[in-house]
């Protein structure tokens, strides 16, 4: 029998018609087996999301449910635990008794073989607990491929790079293998946490085409600096492999000094931009923090011009 899958789909209910695309490409899925889908209302009342999407909790969504090959069912919770993505995130696993669990963000969506083809992968290796694929970057009429270029993603990999092909919304692994950790601050590189840890379990198999498509652009995430700082501390402190991998830490130190910049804090861009340097003397994000620190360039635009190509600082 084809296994049961449970896809969570966070939200704060502030994309209605997104969110309805998000969930109608996780019950359009050509898998054979059943596909549940658990919408999480993180910090929020979970009735307005409930009615958003009503047509397709009452199952009267009839071009989904007559292409379904096996039963589809939708419910709406509200997050019982901690508040935030990564709180979200375990209230949906919590919720599921599937034997795979999958996550998808309110504002993507998936191809409709994303499942069976990630299946296949899993049963295709012996030991296989996480699958993930490559993503299509929507960024307002433009769309960018991103792919990995193996078909087997290490703990290595995501040292050295964060791959954002590896993206959450990729997410399909073995129920009861793994949780979300919620200590990471404001939820920010709980994903990267999670494939790191995956990887380290065993090496993620990975479908090399885009079989996600990922929106940019909707919303302040990228630009939460404060936040995006905190995180990255979070995992040098959580991971301390990072800083062993001379390309990956440069990386990471070159983000840092970009975030002090965007907030004004010329010494410590500086100092982060330095250290980025003598770590890797080719990291290109340093001369970028560098320009932002001295004015040279606003964050905003060196930022929308990367996701512009599909890519992120």
């Amino acid at each position: 029998m084809s296994p049961s899958v449970g896809v969570v789909i966070p939200t704060r209910g502030c994309r209605p018609e997104q969110l309805r695309t998000a969930a109608r490409s996780a019950m359009a899925q050509d898998h054979p087996g059943p596909v549940e889908v658990v919408i999480v209302v993180d910090g929020g009342d979970p009735a307005p999301v409930a009615d958003q999407v009503a047509d397709l909790l009452a199952g009267r969504a009839m071009a989904v449910r007559e292409e379904a090959p096996a039963p589809r069912r939708v419910r709406v919770l509200a997050n019982r635990l901690s508040p935030g993505l990564p709180g979200a995130r375990n209230t949906g696993i919590a919720a599921l008794g599937t034997d795979l669990v999958a996550f998808c963000d309110d504002d993507d969506r998936w191809l409709p073989d994303k499942l069976t083809a990630q299946i296949a992968a899993l049963e295709a290796e012996p030991g296989a607990e996480f699958a993930s694929c490559a993503i299509e970057v929507e960024y307002g009429s433009r769309r960018t491929p991103r792919l990995a270029g193996t078909d087997r993603v290490t703990h290595g990999h995501l040292v050295r790079s964060r791959m954002m092909m590896v993206h959450s919304s990729t997410f399909l692994f073995r129920r009861g293998t793994l949780w979300v950790d919620e200590s990471a601050p404001r939820g920010q590189n709980e994903d990267w946490d999670l494939a790191l840890r995956a990887a380290g379990r065993h090496p993620i198999v990975h479908v090399d085409r885009p079989l996600v498509r990922v929106g940019w652009g909707g919303s302040a995430y990228a630009t939460r600096w404060a936040d995006r700082i905190a995180g990255l501390e979070w995992m040098l402190a959580r991971h301390p492999g990072l800083a062993a991998d001379a390309r990956g830490a440069g990386r990471i130190y070159g983000q840092l000094a970009f975030h002090h910049a965007a907030l004004g804090h010329r010494r410590e861009a500086g100092r982060w931009a330095w250290r980025a340097l003598t770590t890797r003397l080719t990291e290109p994000r340093a001369p970028l923090a560098l320009a932002v620190a001295m004015g040279l360039l606003p964050a905003g635009v060196v930022l929308a011009r990367l996701h512009h190509y599909g890519h992120g600082i």
